[in-house]
């Protein structure tokens, strides 16, 4: 039994020894084959559309015998290659970070502390607590152990559990699959029971290490975004292949140049290629989780991202996660009297109390880990430690578990000097008052007591004795004569920050449903406190079971509160509301809960008291068990989505004057304005605008103001590209202007490229600025943040700077000097091309 075996006599090994044998041993992971060093990263560019574009344009100008614009284009390709491997460790980082996250947490026993940690932490020696719902993180030897059944299907593909026992002192390893052996592996599942092993091997020792097996624990996946994305690059490639033929053809037949045909054909392929679409998505979604992790809630699947903007319905747990899960006796019920329990106040009970507090303290384990629990034993140790109700030196025999067919759980124990066993139970009044065979006359009486305690908003449990003198204990609980003792209540305080979330969530248009497995008066006592309130009654569970699906869609409409759940019926709760349409998060920490949280759109698992089952079925991870942290990570979907939808726009605007002032030139027998050094400039501005800057921007004021997102909408929709159109041709209708106004005005090809390329770097900084925000203005965003921002800007024109006034660049991008009034035009140019959306925000129409 776990109790024999007191976990506070175990000290386990210190940090200077853990220290040391990952040194040596390494840490307790396979190698990952996600990895991707720089050698793997540099493949990668050079496969890239855009890399090859460069070096094809190289390699003509080598032939035209232009050695400085080949060398140019040759530096342009290390600096991309060097954006890019920043991008992509800065990903890849990002990644491994959230891996290490969602990996199997292991309960250990460390300088004779309880510490959940890291599964890859976990190290030979070390001394585990096995847990019902948890993954073993490493082989280990059982040394003691509490009806403990575990699923080995991963390792021997048999689905049905094995029984473990200890290994008395033997530590040697068995093979899988084995009846009534000590020895457990990694990765296999606890189905139930509880024990304490030493771990014998890690990582690539394991049984799992040596079959090459590895677990995902946060999975790349496709997402709708991608899979749109994909398409779009697809089809832009289509046009861009038909567009550079017709380029080639023309400027080859019309000046009969063909080698500068080929280059002006290149120049508006990399016009036209949105290589920097796949780059956005993949870096918003990366830093995106990062971002989220940064508010408590991890990722694990990147869809969750995706849908957390479209969430309207929110279903939590009240215990842990509206409340802080830190329980403390509030009132007592014994012997027909009720008693307010007041620690600050209060050092003692009245004797008649006694019993009830011994015998919940005798029902729970030693070394508890459950807040009720712990509850009880402060409880007892502040108001019966000189009384004889407190047995340290007894011995347990037995432990009855809860189960799903009796929520109750009781111990059997045996004093030193006795020959009587004493069996002390607790659990749900329902559970007892079977186990104690209660009347109706007594069922009733004990109902209205616990509908007075419920309205306090206390969670209750009942508690029942019973004594036994054969020496054959029975199989199950319900053989003993147990005595009704009473009731306790638990007072567990609402977190601070809920009321204010739950406002929150009903400005932003979404639904909060609590989810409890208290009564009614409970319930509704704390929706009261946290500002919940239900369009409808309340339902129970066991209404929840007389009701068919057809009339649970109707009535989860206008219910906000369910009381007297159990896990599996969350299920039932959550395909109703997906029935109506709505977009479902749900929350759970227990293996029963992982069939709602596979449902759901959104299933949330709780990171502090969640099994390992839970997380993975679960697409998100609450760190902290807060429900202020899921609102936070809903409005950080929010506005993911929100900044990917202003850098696709920005890409579609910014790209269409590049496309037309490569395009028209050669159309119309002009002199080209464009020419692929120029376009790799540009790309150098565009590049790390939509993919860090608008990334980092922050959420707008009113983004929870807004009804969710629907999770139909696409990236790219009509209002979006429509809109980023406009802005793309005002600035190219511009440009193109000052660039006809500077030709034909005697000034020559050069000045008027050098004109007509200033005033697009002005425009392409403007669109910048202007789609920072849809709904304000570019003085209003001045003041919100955005360091990347800055350095964009800065470094673009400095770089202007030098290509306009330093004479060896200048020469290369085939310029001429602009002087004052030169840059005093293009900056008013630049800034008239986007006038007239800052104007449609002051109206409000956008």
């Amino acid at each position: 039994m776990i109790d024999d075996l007191d976990v506070k006599n175990i000290s386990g090994l210190s940090n200077d020894e853990v220290i040391l044998k990952i040194k040596e041993e390494g840490y307790n992971e396979l190698p990952s084959t996600k990895k991707r060093g720089i050698t793997t990263i540099l493949l990668e560019v050079v496969r890239e559309p855009m890399f090859l574009l460069l070096i094809a344009s190289g390699t003509i100008y080598l032939f035209l015998g232009s050695l400085e614009e080949a060398l140019m284009l040759l530096g342009f390709v290390f600096v991309i290659i060097g954006i890019t491997f920043y991008q992509e460790r800065k990903t890849e980082r990002t990644l491994e970070a959230l891996r290490d996250l969602s990996s199997p947490r292991a309960l250990v026993i460390r300088e004779g502390q309880k510490k959940r940690i890291p599964g890859r932490e976990v190290v030979r020696d070390d001394i585990l607590i096995l847990e019902e719902g948890d993954r073993v993180p490493a082989d280990a030897v059982v040394l003691s152990c509490t009806h403990l059944l575990i699923n080995e299907s991963l390792l021997t593909g048999e689905a049905v559990p094995v029984r473990k026992v200890p290994c008395g002192g033997v530590m040697d390893m068995h093979p899988p699959g084995g009846e009534g052996l000590p020895s457990v592996y990694s990765g296999t599942l606890i189905v139930q029971g509880q024990g304490i092993a030493q771990v014998q091997s890690t990582g690539l020792y394991t049984e799992m290490g040596k079959i090459g097996r590895r677990l995902e624990t946060l999975e790349d996946e496709d997402t709708s975004l991608q899979k749109e994305t994909r398409k779009l690059v697809k089809n832009f490639a289509i046009l861009g292949v038909f567009l550079c033929a017709a380029v080639v053809i023309i400027y080859g037949f019309t000046r009969l140049d063909w080698l500068n045909g080929f280059l002006a054909g290149i120049t508006l392929a990399m016009a036209i290629l949105p290589e920097e679409i796949p780059v956005v998505l993949t870096v918003f979604l990366a830093l995106g989780a990062w971002r989220i992790s940064q508010k408590k809630v991890l990722t694990r699947r990147s869809q969750a991202i995706q849908a957390l903007g479209s969430a309207t319905v929110l279903c939590v747990d009240k215990t842990g996660t509206l409340t802080v899960n830190q329980m403390s006796v509030s009132k007592i019920f014994a012997n027909s009297d009720f008693f307010d329990v007041n620690l600050d106040e209060q050092d003692s009970l009245p004797e008649n109390f006694h019993e009830i507090v011994e015998f919940s303290i005798l029902a729970s384990h030693r070394d508890p880990f459950d807040p009720m629990e712990k509850a009880l034993k402060k409880l007892g140790k502040d108001t019966l430690s000189d009384t004889e109700h407190l047995h340290d030196d007894w011995t347990i025999v037995r432990e009855y578990p809860l189960s799903q067919e009796l929520l109750a759980m009781s111990h059997v124990w045996k004093s030193p000097d006795g020959e009587d066993y004493i069996i002390a139970s607790k659990g749900a009044p329902e559970a007892i008052a079977d186990l104690c065979h209660l009347n109706q006359t007594q069922t009733q009486k004990m109902l209205k007591n616990i509908k007075s305690m419920a309205g306090d908003g206390l969670r209750i449990i009942a508690v029942a004795k019973a004594d036994f003198k054969q020496i054959d204990l029975p199989i199950k609980q319900h053989d003993f004569k147990f005595e009704f003792l009473g009731l306790i209540g638990f007072i567990d305080p609402v977190r601070p920050g809920v009321p204010n979330a739950i406002k929150e969530c009903h400005d932003a248009g979404i639904r909060v449903v609590m989810i409890t497995g208290d009564y009614p008066g409970t319930a509704k006592k704390i929706a009261q406190e946290i500002g919940l309130t239900s369009r409808d009654e309340i339902i129970t569970g066991q209404e929840l079971d007389s009701i068919d699906d057809s009339k649970l869609q109707e009535r989860v409409k206008n219910v906000n509160i369910f009381a007297r759940v159990v896990p599996e019926q969350k299920l039932r709760l959550v395909n109703a509301l997906k029935l109506n349409n709505e977009v479902v998060v749900m929350t759970g920490d227990g293996v029963n809960d992982a069939p709602a949280l596979k449902s759901a759109q959104i299933g949330i698992s709780m990171g502090d008291r969640g099994t390992d089952v839970a997380r993975e079925a679960s697409s998100l991870v609450l760190l902290n068990d807060d429900f202020s942290s899921i609102v936070d990570a809903v409005k950080m979907g929010r506005r993911i989505f929100d900044n990917l939808k202003k850098a696709i726009a920005y890409i579609f605007a910014v790209h269409i004057p590049i496309i037309g002032m490569s395009l028209i030139p050669v159309i119309f027998n002009m002199p080209l304005v464009l020419l692929p050094v120029q376009i790799v400039f540009l790309e150098l501005i565009i590049d790390p605008a939509c993919s860090i800057v608008f990334e980092a921007e922050p959420a707008e004021a009113n983004i929870m103001n807004r009804p969710p997102r629907s999770m139909k909408e696409p990236l790219f929709d009509r209002k979006i590209i429509s809109l980023s159109i406009l802005q793309g041709v005002s600035v190219l209708i511009i440009v193109l202007s000052v660039y006809l106004w500077a030709l034909y005005n005697g000034q020559g090809d050069m000045e008027a490229r050098a004109l007509s390329f200033t005033t697009l770097i002005v425009a392409n900084l403007g669109l910048i600025l202007t789609n920072r925000s849809w709904s304000r203005t570019i003085f209003s965003t001045l003041n919100s943040p955005n360091k990347a921002l800055w350095w964009v800007i800065g470094g673009a024109l400095l770089f202007l700077g030098l290509v306009l006034y330093v004479e060896p660049l200048r020469n290369l991008f085939g310029f001429s000097v602009l002087h004052l009034n030169d840059l005093i035009v293009c900056l008013i140019a630049g800034i008239i091309s986007i006038l007239w959306f800052e104007a449609l925000k002051m109206v409000g129409r956008l």
